[in-house]
């Protein structure tokens, strides 16, 4: 199949119908995308042709049904498009759908610092542009200040959009641009009232997002204390532009594609986007598309993988964006429970407030330390009450409307320790130090204890940890390349919020807010990533985005703080596979310098796409252009290596990958190879010495893995670096044997 060179650019609108016109009159927004080359000359622009064309249309549709037909947006940068079929310039088709959503200390987990590394080197991303998909921002908010910001750079071309309580003098040097896109939802829900008709955050969380990536820095932030210090974005002296997508009366693929289309209109360098689209194949998937077009302009996009715990549900499975999972941070937020016998106990808490429990008395019965009951807890007397064997939030709820005053709760759950929901005055032990506590509740005449609450503990361990929620590959819109990339920070991450909004609660009655929250997810760890890819930007401008995810994948540390393998929270803190974690933890400070890169070029994810059974329609409309499908090849340059089996089946099977890998060190060298073999497959390479004469000098290898499947549908892993002889640099690459999972 070849993709005609006289197919020229396509340009997407969105047509609004009365869907009477095609069924059952239900309302409807379509993605219609024309191929410019069939425009009349009459016409004096592609807009003027699409107005008409929505326009002749009138005199089709029935008349009983018939309603006002109009344009609701048109894309020229990212997308292309599609038309009726009878039209010339079809291309292809789909309707309009809704999206899913997916700090004081991260930046010193992740080693940034001032002194050496990609801070300095970038100069804190310096003049980089990080565009940000999201439901708004919060301008006043102080991580959007613009102490210590130069001049913004004159390449930017985007604008502040005034609205709805939102005046254009908002945007400073650090925040340079705000639009909103609603035409989307306007259309799909006609009669509704948008609650904030601008770019203002009503939600909380673009505003997490922006300035987790590249806010500046504020004093004294803190959740209720928790947290305490000096806030910043990962890319401090980067610029933001925030473009709102995501409304209280809906969420939808036309107004995200709008915001995408103008952020690479407008200069940005990088896009985050922390949602995406589940159940629909890349040919129909909005960010998929509108990606595509982005990196062909040398904008990198950096994704979230979705929190939907399982293998297999991770969404933002693109080869050319960047997909982030969520782990932990190595902080620890605490209550010291000190007994009467002076033995203390750190449990976890986020209770919002400087409260102090002095000397109560400590209250254990098997008969009700279930705490599931209202009316068995109304009986108990003044003290603290021990809770076990039940779900800690039910119990929470329990006690808050009994007459127990404070509780500690017996748990090893780990969802416990990603949410800052903490109602009321207890913590949390697990169960290896609840045989402590319950028998000097027990064996003591008169057990009491005392709790402080407010405590923020660093370097816990072990740390990171795959975070319990995060989705998992392998990505169902393409299993052949393995998905997440690499993963980072996202449980608990402190960052600014909208001031406006309930952010915790003491009991169930005495509502509080805070500029500043602590919030988990994918979409924590995307930003985290947007703004190292910024940070690299500033420091490397010339490399592609393929480059930069190369970089931070190759250089990721399967690690954690005490030295072994990172473990998966989800599956009993197993040793986490790839399809939890990529590569592992992003490493900032290596990917600044990771001896060898996999680049990949616009034409290179072409030949993918011309491997699938996708049509050369279903092709265009990712690609938008005139590329060739005269070398199909599944076999993308890649830094990771996924192969598949038949689950249930047993067969050896055999898989052979060609890489070529780029030297970005400024001396000639050379490159040996380590294999770990995935359990129960063998791996061969060759050659296996990469010898390098000069800076951006390539040499190519192949990896072949002869393996066999499994009746449990096992999932087994391994790795193989590259080693350079003076052992400045090792450039690791996972692989990874799956069994194959429905693809979208």
């Amino acid at each position: 199949m070849e993709l005609s060179k006289n197919v020229p650019l396509v340009f997407l609108f969105i047509l609004f119908l009365f869907h009477a016109w095609l069924v059952l009159g239900e309302r409807s927004s379509y993605f219609v995308h024309m191929d410019k080359s069939f425009m009349p000359k009459a016409f004096a622009s592609h807009i003027h042709w699409y107005s008409y064309t929505v326009n002749s249309l009138r005199s089709v549709s029935p008349k009983s049904h018939q309603k006002p037909l109009r344009l609701v947006y048109t894309y020229d940068n990212v997308f292309h498009g599609f038309i009726l079929k009878k039209l010339p310039g079809f291309v292809s088709a789909y309707s309009d759908r809704s999206v899913t959503l997916d700090t004081t200390h991260t930046f010193e987990f992740l080693s940034l610092n001032p002194v050496t590394g990609l801070w300095p080197a970038s100069v804190y991303g310096k003049d980089v542009i990080v565009g940000v998909i999201d439901t708004g921002v919060w301008p006043e908010s102080r991580s959007f200040n613009d102490d210590g910001m130069t001049d913004v750079p004159a390449r930017w071309k985007g604008i502040c959009e005034a609205g709805q309580d939102f005046n254009s003098s908002l945007c400073n040097k650090k925040l340079i641009g705000v639009r909103y896109f609603n035409k989307g939802v306007i259309a799909a829900n006609p009669n509704a009232t948008l609650s904030m008709n601008s770019g203002r955050d009503t939600v909380g969380h673009g505003t997490h997002t922006s300035s987790t990536a590249a806010g500046n820095y504020v004093e004294d932030a803190s959740f209720f204390g928790y947290a305490s210090g000096t806030a910043r974005g990962i890319a401090p002296r980067a610029r933001v532009a925030m473009y709102k997508v995501i409304w209280d009366e809906g969420s939808y693929a036309s107004d995200v594609l709008a915001g995408m289309d103008q952020a690479v209109a407008d200069g940005v360098d990088i896009i985050s986007i922390s949602m995406g689209f589940d159940g629909v194949p890349l040919y129909e998937d909005p960010i998929a598309i509108a990606s595509f077009g982005a990196m062909e302009k040398g904008v990198l996009v950096s994704s979230s993988a979705g929190n939907e715990f399982d293998i297999g549900s991770l969404h933002n499975g693109i080869p050319w964006v960047l997909t982030f999972a969520a782990g932990s941070i190595d902080r620890f937020f605490a209550g010291t429970i000190t007994l009467g016998n002076g033995l203390t106990i750190t449990g976890w808490t986020m209770f919002p407030a400087p409260a102090f429990v002095f000397e109560l008395p400590l209250i254990y019965n098997k008969t009700f330390s279930s705490c599931d009951s209202n009316e068995t807890l109304s009986t108990i007397g003044y003290g603290i009450i021990i809770c076990e064997n039940g779900s800690v939030f039910n119990q929470m709820h329990y006690i808050s409307e009994s007459n127990a005053n404070v509780a500690i709760f017996i748990s090893d759950d780990p969802m416990i320790f990603v949410f800052s929901y903490s109602t009321y005055p207890g913590v949390v032990i697990s169960p290896e130090e609840a045989p402590i506590l319950i028998d000097y509740a027990i064996k003591d005449v008169n057990p009491i204890a005392s709790i402080k609450f407010q405590q923020t503990l660093l370097g816990s361990k072990p740390a990171p940890v795959v975070a319990s929620y995060t989705s998992r590959g392998p990505a169902p819109s393409y299993p052949g390349i393995l998905k997440p990339d690499v993963m980072a920070p996202g449980s608990l991450v402190l960052a600014s919020w909208i001031p406006n909004d309930i952010t915790a609660f003491i009991g169930s009655n005495i509502a509080l807010t805070s500029d500043f929250v602590a919030i988990s997810g994918t979409s924590m760890a995307c930003p985290h990533a947007s703004g190292i890819a910024a940070l690299l930007r500033g420091a490397h401008p010339e490399w592609s985005p393929a480059a930069i995810r190369s970089a931070m994948i190759t250089t990721a540390n399967p690690l954690d703080n005490t030295q072994n393998y990172i473990r998966d929270s989800y599956f009993n803190y197993e040793i986490a596979t790839p399809l939890a974690m990529g590569a592992g933890q992003v490493d900032p400070n290596q990917a600044s310098d990771p001896g060898l890169i996999y680049d990949a070029s616009p034409q290179d994810y072409v030949n993918l796409l011309c491997s699938t059974n996708f049509t050369q329609n279903q092709i265009a409309t990712i690609t938008r252009s005139s590329y060739k499908c005269s070398n199909p090849s599944s076999d993308l340059n890649y830094p990771s290596f996924i192969a598949f089996y038949t689950n249930g089946t047993t067969s050896t099977m055999i898989q052979k990958f060609q890489r070529t890998v780029t030297i970005v060190g400024d001396y000639a060298t050379s490159y040996k190879v380590q294999v770990t073999a995935p359990s129960g497959s063998r791996v061969s390479v060759y050659p296996s010495t990469l010898t390098f004469g000069q800076k951006y000098e390539k040499q190519s290898y192949s990896l072949t893995i002869q393996y066999s499947g499994s009746k449990t549908g096992a999932i087994t892993f391994g790795s193989i670096i590259w080693v350079e002889d003076n052992g400045n640099h090792t450039v690791r690459s996972p692989i990874v044997v799956s069994p194959m999972i429905p693809v979208w």
